[in-house]
């Protein structure tokens, strides 16, 4: 029996659920704990920015109805309508790519990278990773990956490593880009001013824990692709057709003249995509009109009729499709909790929990609470508005630094999403590209025992240097 064979009947035997299934049944079970915990809520007030920010100490048990069987219904359209503009944003990068590619230009863009780096091919790791975690720390933008994973796949595998070592390339640094924020406006900026610390303070310890986690993530991805470079059978993925193929595709092509124009055209639209996303913050709303546009256009000068594009976007649609409905999916998780009237209930718990420890253990429960309420609410400043209150408010009753609070949910807000399936820009970049997560799981899970061990350190050693 062939490797090959052996591989796939492994596969079969090993096979998790869909991830389809595994959200619906957390779905379930979220409707079926609010028949069992009790129903509450905080009050909340509405702050100079017009968000609605939770009032701690104000938690009071409430009359109100666990899940009906409406609500359950309902839920999975509540969802899909509450993550809409991310679901459409999603499905514009997927057409916008699908033009790109079929325009010719991810190949040329591949071709160079890999003759520039055909004699020292696992420095490329370094040279994508760093400068992608740089530019995530200081926008916040982790939406982002969306966008480097198509690029990024057939670059590894022209290269002679793995998708595994893809998604490695852009989740290691993305995710501790996010998690260790220096200027991030939406999730280290609204926790900071929750805990009334001077904005985007504290930087030079930060800096210190980035330059620590990303080297570490660098060296992981680094030891894994070179594994897979020197011997292609130990990669998790091994066997599966689908790489074989799309490293075949990958053959040197020759610029046309409108290769080079549609090419030349992309530089002025990464310039306006950087200063939306930088100095006027946006998101998908306002990025799925620049998506749209930039494959039209790209279409256009390279030859390709109008129904051409438009069939190649429906193609980037279809390819995609997975990954914008896991998003509506996993704010559906969201969504019953809140019908329930439970979320607040669990929060409030997670508030008892942290204050009947040791004060000295104190940012560690932190650590591990945010960890459990980053799975229920994934939105980073959607979680500071509900968690920081309660956070700085136990902050300040156990002496701990409000700054080491603030490190504590930005540690939870973003390390554990590079695994969570509750994450939806994170489980559309692995359907982007073609990454099984449970087979993304058996690669990440030892990284991110590690990263969590060291984020525990480095939070004993902010209270200590009281941070």
């Amino acid at each position: 029996m062939s490797s090959k064979t052996e591989s796939k009947e492994t596969e079969k035997k090993s096979k998790v659920p869909h991830i389809y299934v595994i959200l619906y049944t957390m779905i379930i079970l979220g409707a079926l704990a609010s028949y069992i915990i009790p129903q509450g809520a905080f009050d909340r007030e509405t702050n100079e920015s017009g968000q609605e920010v939770l009032q701690p100490g104000t938690f009071n048990l409430t009359d109100d109805s666990p899940v009906s069987v409406m609500d359950f219904i309902m839920s999975l359209a509540e969802g899909m309508i509450d993550s809409a503009e991310i679901i459409f944003g999603i499905l514009l990068i997927g057409g916008m790519f699908a033009v790109l590619e079929k325009a010719g230009l991810i190949q040329l863009g591949v071709y160079k990278l890999t003759t520039m780096f055909s004699k020292r091919v696992l420095w490329v790791i370094p040279t994508v990773m760093i400068p992608i975690a740089l530019f995530t720390s200081f926008t916040g933008n982790a939406e982002m990956m969306l966008v480097y994973i198509p690029v990024i796949i057939p670059l590894a595998l022209k290269m002679g490593f793995d998708r595994i070592t893809a998604g490695g390339i852009v989740l290691v640094s993305v995710i501790p880009g996010f998690a260790v924020a220096l200027t991030a406006p939406a999730n280290l900026g609204t926790a900071q001013d929750i805990a009334q610390v001077p904005l985007y303070s504290g930087m030079v310890y930060r800096i210190i824990i980035l330059a620590v986690m990303l080297l570490i993530g660098i060296w992981y991805v680094w030891r894994y692709a070179k594994k897979v470079y020197n011997d292609p059978t130990k990669s998790i993925v091994y066997g599966e057709e689908d790489d074989e193929s799309a490293a075949e595709n990958l053959e040197h092509q020759t610029a046309t003249k409108r290769q080079i124009i549609a090419s030349l055209l992309l530089i002025p639209a990464g310039i306006i995509l950087l200063v939306g996303l930088i100095k006027y913050e946006w998101y998908f709303t306002e990025l799925i009109g620049l998506y749209a546009a930039i494959g039209i256009i790209v279409g256009l000068v390279v030859g390709m009729k109008p129904s051409k594009i438009a069939e190649t976007f429906q193609e980037g649609f279809q390819n995609i499709l997975i990954g914008a409905i896991v998003v509506g999916l996993a704010r559906g998780i969201a969504v019953i909790l809140e019908n329930g009237n439970i979320m607040d209930t669990i929060i409030f718990g997670a508030e008892k929990l942290v204050t009947n420890v040791p004060s000295g253990f104190t940012a560690i429960i932190m650590l591990i609470v945010q960890t459990g309420i980053n799975f229920l609410i994934n939105s980073g400043s959607g979680q500071a508005l509900v968690t920081m209150p309660i956070m700085s408010g136990l902050a300040d009753l156990t002496n701990v630094s409000q700054q080491t609070a603030v490190l504590a949910f930005l540690f939870c807000d973003g390390l554990s999403n590079i695994i969570y399936p509750t994450s939806g820009a994170f489980m559309a970049t692995l359907i982007l590209g073609k990454i099984k997560w449970e087979k993304w799981v058996k690669f990440i899970f030892p990284l991110v025992l590690i990263w969590h061990g060291l984020a525990a350190v480095f939070l004993v050693i902010a209270e200590l240097i009281n941070y």
